[in-house]
């Protein structure tokens, strides 16, 4: 069996997971979905969306352009594309039009919405604005006008957004924001500002367990949509990230089913927001040491992982020794040993590859079981 072969098998076992922990009667609906072709290399492509939604039983996603070679101008064509990928999914895929703020944007977004969009995109950090600029004011007056919601990135490569975004909502009362990347760029600052405001909510695209842990202390349940990132987010991953956050945090069936689909839902049928209850989840978290590690190291290989380089101080290979060592936690640390040293042979063997598409293939696959591995650290409780 190679080692593609072997991850595949992995990846079916955590499937089973998946499916004995989500909630019975769960309507899952995925609130942050790409296609298209970014200029950093990644490819979002319908027909492994429509088939990654099939076999995980999501019945609906948000869906937008990536940030495309053919942007220019004013994300018209990518647009486009995004419109007729919705309408061929028979009202499955539901599109938000993408803005730059120097094209034409209110333009660009009338346009797209009296074509069908049913919602809009804003990246401050790809498109390179602040949020205290201008020309958000009209954007989010004309959302509020044409009741569709703003999703806008709340993750990587900010400065804090808190303070300005917060002036937005209330300056335009009514709109419904999707604050993407559960606010990482500025947690505190955005669950200070906007944890509790009726129609603000927070995405569950991230990375680790741990933001997710963190978020759900700081803002009530019902502020929270379930959120892939496809096609940087995996599955089961993202789903199970998801679902053990909010489990290990305290989520009832209810609050469960609301995160995952039914908040969703409701802001697309444009049925006000559930009333707010109270945030969940402590403090602190208790792991075991040994897991402590294993998340340490995993921590010091992923950027490698992402960049696609060798392990050229071996954090992988600490993580995988650490794994043999039990520590009381035998079942989980063999499921954690395994997924390690699947992905250190897809590593070393990626790097091997000629063809480009193989070693992307390779590296996407050493990833996802790496992430697999660094959720079972944090989520099991010392």
């Amino acid at each position: 069996m190679t080692p593609f072969d072997r991850a595949r098998t992995i990846v079916e076992t955590y499937d089973a997971d998946l499916r004995s922990e989500l909630p019975d009667d769960v309507f899952l609906f995925d609130a942050h979905t790409h296609l298209g072709h970014d200029i950093d290399g990644v490819n979002g492509r319908y027909e492994e969306l429509t088939g990654v939604l099939d076999r995980y039983g999501i019945a609906n996603a948000f869906v937008f352009c990536m940030d495309e070679h053919d942007r220019e101008p004013a994300f018209s064509v990518p647009n486009d594309r995004t419109l007729a990928d919705a309408e061929r999914s028979s009202g499955r895929l539901i599109p938000f039009v993408r803005l730059d703020l120097t094209e034409r944007p209110l333009d660009e977004a009338r346009r797209c919405l009296d074509l069908g969009a049913r919602g809009i995109k804003l990246h401050p950090r790809s498109q390179g604005f602040a949020l205290d600029d201008e020309r958000l004011g009209p954007i989010f007056e004309l959302a509020v006008e044409r009741a569709v919601p703003i999703l806008i990135h709340g993750g990587r490569g900010l400065p804090p957004i808190a303070e300005h975004l917060g002036m937005l909502v209330r300056r335009y009362e009514g709109v419904n924001l999707i604050i993407a990347h559960a606010g990482i760029a500025d947690m505190a600052g955005l669950a200070g500002r906007l944890g509790g405001i009726p129609g603000v909510f927070f995405d569950t695209s991230v990375w680790s367990a741990l933001d997710l842990l963190d978020l759900f202390r700081q803002v009530p349940p019902e502020q929270i949509v379930y959120a892939s990132d496809y096609p940087y987010g995996r599955q089961p991953n993202s789903l199970l990230t998801a679902t053990r956050s909010a489990r290990l945090t305290g989520f009832d069936d209810d609050q469960l089913r609301a995160m995952l689909g039914e908040t969703a839902r409701r802001i697309v049928e444009g049925e006000p927001p559930r009333p707010l209850t109270t945030p969940k989840g402590l403090n602190s978290l208790a792991q075991p040491l040994t897991f402590a590690r294993i998340h340490q190291y995993i921590s010091m290989a992923v950027p490698m992982l992402w960049l696609r380089q060798r392990d050229a101080i071996g954090a992988l290979g600490l993580a995988v020794n650490a794994s043999r060592e039990g520590n009381g936690y035998q079942d989980q640390s063999e499921r954690i040993q395994e997924l390690l040293v699947t992905a250190q042979e897809l590593w070393r063997e990626g790097a091997e590859l000629v063809s480009d598409d193989q070693r992307v293939a390779a590296m996407r696959s050493a990833i996802q079981l790496v992430n697999l591995a660094d959720l079972i650290t944090i989520t099991t409780r010392a």
